[in-house]
């Protein structure tokens, strides 16, 4: 392990910005990333008291001021153990606008974020692949990972630990809409859900799917989506726990919704249109009948910028 570094030789701040992310959009398991207009913004620095200390600002600001199990800060130390050096304490000042536990890519950006943050303070010197392998590896997938590093809608695959992507980002001028639950499911709760095995019919609906998916955003045909965004492989069998689904899927296709899907791994549901919230939203409460659920407007955004 090395030894702490000269104080005066120590790297200086540093600020991140790092996207939500709506993973799968359908039918791209796993494959495909949507990166949203809602950020987790850091600024971070040595801390002078020796201690770690997070100021957070935002939604969910208590979890996300708690140092015990926060992700960032758990990353970051293990990325410089395994890189052999000591981890300075740091002082962050976070704003956060992804909501958590609702298939927004919180946990995809805070992985990112401890990446980057040991990347910058332990002097690493990685590469921009380096980082996002570094980071997808953690994640297990490289769907969310990617989308919030490259920003646009991303496609990505890995083979091992080297991750491969495109990237969609030019004149795509759809607006998102969020349908978030008043109750939150963890990734790995909702993975749980998921059968073994997939029968051919429903293995090549998804193929189909996501290749014209893909062939949708990329002429930025938003004709396409409703047929492109059809998914056999998860929602089925995530539609009990995220009910909001069930409610809203009927609206994809009809005037205004290009396209409907559940973001990520749920419980929050994706809209993909061309109007505004406000010419929607009364459909929309018609269709969730809870008062509870709230809507969110954003856009597709760039990608992380550190």
């Amino acid at each position: 392990m090395s030894t702490p570094s000269d104080p005066a030789a120590q790297p200086g701040p540093v600020r991140l910005r790092l996207p939500a992310t709506s993973a799968n959009l359908g039918p791209g398991f796993d494959a495909l990333g949507l990166a949203m207009g809602l950020h987790l913004t850091i600024e971070a620095q040595v801390a002078d008291t020796g201690a770690f200390h997070i100021d957070a600002t935002g939604r969910n600001a208590d979890a996300c001021s708690s140092i015990e199990n926060n992700l960032i800060l758990t990353t970051y130390m293990d990325v410089l153990a395994n890189a052999g050096k000591l981890s300075p304490r740091l002082a962050l000042k976070l704003h956060n606008e992804i909501p958590l536990g609702m298939g927004c890519g919180s946990s995809a950006a805070a992985l990112l974020a401890g990446v980057l943050l040991a990347n910058h303070f332990g002097n690493l010197g990685w590469s921009r692949q380096h980082l996002l392998e570094e980071a997808c590896r953690r994640e297990g997938h490289p769907d969310n990972v990617a989308a919030c590093f490259y920003g646009g809608m991303t496609v990505s695959s890995m083979d091992k630990n080297a991750v491969f992507t495109a990237t969609y980002r030019e004149d795509l001028k759809w607006k998102l809409l969020l349908a978030l639950p008043s109750a939150s499911l963890s990734t790995s709760k909702s993975r749980g859900m998921l059968p073994a095995h997939y029968s051919r019919e429903d293995t090549v609906l998804n193929i189909q799917s996501t290749a014209l998916l893909v062939s949708a955003f990329a002429l930025r045909r938003g004709d396409l989506l409703a047929t492109a965004m059809r998914d056999r492989v998860h929602q089925p069998y995530r539609m009990h726990a995220c009910p909001l689904l069930a409610r809203l899927l009927p609206l994809s296709g009809t005037p205004g919704f290009l396209g409907v899907a559940l973001s990520g791994a749920g419980p929050s549901v994706l809209m993909i249109t061309e109007s505004s919230l406000s010419e929607l939203l009364p459909r929309i409460r018609e269709a969730v009948r809870d008062p509870g659920v709230e809507i969110l407007e954003t856009i597709i955004a760039g990608g992380a910028e550190f």
